[in-house]
C-alpha cells in the first residue's frame, strides 16, 4: 500500500507491552502508544480509540479481525466523527452479528438456512416443545449474539430441552450481554464451508471461491483449507452464484464471509461474519488478491474492478492452528513459559507467532476463559496444485512451564 501513497498508522491497546520488532508495529509510519483495553470493549474504550483517530490525521480505520472489526457501535462512532471505516456499513454489521436477523435476511435473499425456529425461542415452554419437536430431534439451541463456538448447546431428547435452553440463555447474557437464542436442527455429520465474497454496496458483487473449514474441536477450528477437497466445479460454482446474489440484494460493502454446513449434497447458511477472518490468507493463496487492498480500494472510492470471470483459484491452500495444550489431560489449555522453538522452513510457508511471543524476555503462553482449546500463537500456510503432495509438516516444539 506505501507504493499507492497509503500511509500506515498502528493504534494497538497492547502495543506498551509488545516489543517494537512487532511486525505491525515495524510496517506502520506511526505507531501510536495507549493503556491497555480491556477484554469487553465498552463505550469508553471507542470514544478513547476516536479520539486516537482524530489525532493521528488519519482518513480510515482498519479494525483488523478481533473485537472492533464487528462491532457496529465503534463503527458508526468512527463514520459519525467523519472518518472512513474500512469495513461493512453498521447497519450490515447490525444485521449479520445478530444471528436470528441474519438468517431471516437471508432466508428472504433466497439462501438455504437450516430448519429450525422462525426468530428467538420465547419464554413459553408450550412453544419451545412444539418447535423442537416440528424440527425433529437432535437440535442445537444457539445464541442469536453468539459467535467463536460459544453459547450453543445440543439437545438429543425433550427431557433435556427446556434445561438447555435455560442455561445457553444465561451463557448467551453473560458472553454476549444478549440472552436471546435461537433453536436449528443438528446436523450430525456436515462440513463446515465459508465462502469468501466481496461487494462494493451496489450492484457489483462477486465470490472469492471457498474455505473448509470442517476439522474443529470444541466448535473452534483448527484446520482451514481451499479449495474444499468435497466440492466439485457445480456445486462451488452454484452456492457462490447464490452468495454473490445475496450480497448485491443486501447491499453489502466490503469483504465477508458467509457460512454453511454441507450435508447429503446441500447447503444450509448458519452465520455471516461481516469482517477479514484469520483464514483469509488461504483465500490470498489461490486466488492471488490481496484482501486488505481491495478493501482498501473500495472504502477510497475506487470503481469495483472485478468481475467473476477474473477469479481464478490455482494451487491448495491450508491454515493450521497451533495450540498450546496438554494432550495428556483432554487437551487442557497449557499456560507458562515456551523454553523451546524451531519455526517450520520452507518455500510457501508463512509462520505467525503471537504478539507474547515476539519478545524473547517475555514468551510466555497466556489463556483464558473464552478460549478453551489454546489460544493460536502460529499458523502455516502452504500452497500446491495437488493437495496430496504437501512437504512435510513442520516441527513446532514449545514447552510450557510455569
Amino acid at each position: 500500500m506505501r507504493a499507492r501513497g497509503v500511509q500506515l498508522e498502528l493504534d494497538h491497546p497492547r502495543y506498551g507491552a509488545v516489543p517494537s520488532v512487532a511486525n505491525p508495529i515495524r510496517f506502520s509510519d506511526t505507531p501510536i502508544q495507549y493503556k491497555s483495553a480491556p477484554p469487553v470493549l465498552g463505550a469508553n474504550t471507542r470514544e478513547i480509540l476516536a479520539g486516537l483517530l482524530k489525532k493521528s490525521g488519519a482518513d480510515g480505520l482498519h479494525p483488523g479481525y478481533g473485537f472492533l472489526s464487528e462491532n457496529a457501535d465503534f463503527a458508526e462512532r468512527v463514520e459519525k466523527s467523519g472518518f472512513v471505516f474500512i469495513g461493512p456499513t453498521p447497519a450490515s454489521i447490525r444485521l449479520m452479528g445478530d444471528k436470528v436477523s441474519a438468517k431471516q435476511a437471508m432466508i428472504k435473499a433466497g439462501v438455504p438456512c437450516v430448519p429450525g425456529s422462525e426468530g428467538a425461542l420465547p419464554d413459553d415452554p408450550k412453544i419451545i416443545i412444539q418447535t423442537a419437536r416440528k424440527v425433529g430431534y437432535p437440535v442445537i439451541i444457539k445464541a442469536a449474539g453468539g459467535g467463536g463456538g460459544r453459547g450453543m448447546r445440543v439437545v438429543h431428547t425433550e427431557a433435556a430441552l427446556l434445561s438447555s435452553v435455560v442455561m445457553t440463555k444465561s451463557e448467551a447474557g453473560a458472553a454476549f450481554n444478549n440472552p436471546e437464542v435461537y433453536l436449528e436442527k443438528f446436523l450430525e455429520n456436515p462440513r463446515h464451508i465459508e465462502i469468501q465474497v466481496l461487494a462494493d454496496g451496489g450492484r457489483n458483487a462477486v465470490w472469492l471461491g471457498e474455505r473448509d473449514c470442517s476439522m474443529q474441536r470444541r466448535h473452534q477450528k483448527v484446520w482451514e483449507e481451499g479449495p474444499s477437497p468435497a466440492l466439485n466445479e457445480n456445486m462451488r460454482h452454484e452456492i457462490g452464484e447464490v452468495c454473490a446474489k445475496a450480497m448485491q440484494g443486501l447491499g453489502y460493502l466490503g469483504v465477508g464471509t458467509m457460512e454453511f454446513l454441507y450435508e447429503n449434497g446441500e447447503f444450509f447458511f448458519i452465520e455471516m461474519n461481516t469482517r477479514l477472518q484469520v483464514e483469509h490468507p488461504v483465500t490470498e493463496a489461490i486466488t492471488g488478491l490481496d484482501l486488505v487492498e481491495l478493501q482498501l480500494r473500495l472504502a477510497g472510492g475506487e470503481p469495483f474492478a472485478l468481475a467473476q470471470s477474473d477469479i481464478t483459484q490455482t494451487g491448495h491452500a491450508f491454515e493450521c492452528r497451533l495450540c498450546a495444550e496438554q494432550p495428556e489431560h483432554d487437551f487442557r489449555p497449557a499456560t507458562g513459559r515456551v523454553m523451546r522453538l524451531r519455526e517450520p522452513l520452507g518455500e510457501g510457508l508463512r509462520f505467525h507467532i503471537r504478539d507474547e511471543l515476539w519478545d524473547p524476555k517475555a514468551m510466555r503462553v497466556h489463556m483464558d476463559k473464552y478460549h478453551p482449546v489454546g489460544r493460536m500463537f502460529a499458523d502455516r500456510y502452504c500452497r500446491t496444485d495437488d493437495r496430496m503432495e504437501f512437504p512435510a509438516a513442520p516441527v513446532v516444539k514449545a514447552q510450557a512451564a510455569e
